[in-house]
């Protein structure tokens, strides 16, 4: 897959809370699941009742606060919205083609590549891959694969979850670097804290080398965005860590991201995909568009972090992120 490891263990290991949270296909009633749809008159909406919505989420910290997010503003917009877990894509993507899933929180490029699999064979996303560092040109990609599967594409925002690099401050500041296209110049041998697969991925220290010209030294196998990969960059062993755009806790490490300035990831921005027979509507666009025109990276690092560091329940922050912003009645 285009992704550097597929998205939920690329997000586990940058969680390491994780462990808990392998929730298997929430128990939601197998027959109830068809009844009152948002296409149909019955269900038990609040407001007009619209009829009833399935948001799914896949089994890690982001997924379910973006579902949340989407249910919530779904019942405030007059649907009976509720969240399922499902463990992983594998698992949900099927269900939202059949309409046990309504609505699922996504990521352009991964998606994009899952079904570009799906089509074309298990070696279509390396060797005719459709998802690139160019948002738009993927979510067009996209829509092609996902339309003839009766899914349709929602319009997509600016936050994004995606491979990033990060430095410690002061290596940043003596060797005056803000890009990788900076690392590159400044010709420093450079040791990666990463997963061991860093070595042959394509994101990691193959491009790393190809695109920027980095001179990656080694790696270091202490895992993707673990604390033990960031403590080492912050304690000088290592120069380098692979972590993702959404990781609220790299400032705490004393490190800062370089821009992925040249787009060497792929274009995993957030945006919702939906069963178009049944969430299909202006309505249900309109409504989730809310939160895809407000929601930052920042934003979802620190919706990340209220709930892995805090402890907070994803429902209780995807309300209260909501209220601040507007999004939904108090």
């Amino acid at each position: 897959m285009g992704d550097l490891v597929s998205r939920t263990s690329r997000i586990a290991g940058a969680v390491l809370g994780m462990a808990a949270l392998t929730v298997s296909l929430a128990a939601c009633g197998g027959d109830s699941l068809e009844e009152g749809k948002a296409g149909g008159a019955s269900g038990s909406g609040k407001g007009s009742g619209k009829g009833s919505l399935v948001v799914g989420a896949a089994a890690f910290t982001e997924s379910k606060v973006l579902a949340e997010l989407y249910a919530q503003v779904l019942n405030d917009a007059g649907y009976s919205a509720t969240v399922t877990t499902v463990k992983n894509r594998e698992l949900y993507e099927p269900s939202l083609e059949k309409g046990e899933i309504d609505v699922v929180p996504e990521y352009a490029a991964t998606i994009a590549e899952f079904l570009n699999a799906k089509a074309n064979g298990p070696k279509a996303p390396e060797e005719k891959p459709v998802a690139s560092g160019d948002a738009a040109a993927t979510v067009e990609a996209l829509k092609k694969l996902a339309e003839p599967r009766g899914l349709k594409v929602l319009a997509v925002g600016e936050a994004v979850d995606q491979n990033a690099f990060a430095v410690s401050k002061e290596f940043a500041e003596k060797n005056k670097l803000k890009t990788l296209s900076d690392l590159g110049r400044a010709k420093l041998k450079v040791k990666i804290a990463a997963g061991d697969e860093c070595e042959i991925r394509p994101f990691c220290a193959p491009g790393l080398k190809k695109t920027y010209g980095i001179d990656v030294a080694g790696i270091d196998p202490k895992g993707v965005g673990t604390p033990q990969s960031k403590q080492a960059v912050k304690d000088g062993v290592d120069q380098l860590v692979l972590t993702t755009t959404t990781d609220a806790t790299v400032e705490s490490f004393g490190l800062v991201f370089l821009a992925d300035d040249k787009k060497l990831q792929n274009a995993d921005n957030v945006l919702p995909v939906v069963h178009a027979k049944d969430a299909g509507s202006p309505e249900i666009a309109a409504a989730l568009d809310k939160i895809t025109k407000v929601l930052t990276t920042a934003d979802l690092a620190e919706l990340n972090r209220k709930v892995d560091a805090e402890r907070a329940k994803p429902a209780d922050v995807a309300k209260a992120y909501l209220e601040s912003k507007g999004l939904v009645k108090k």
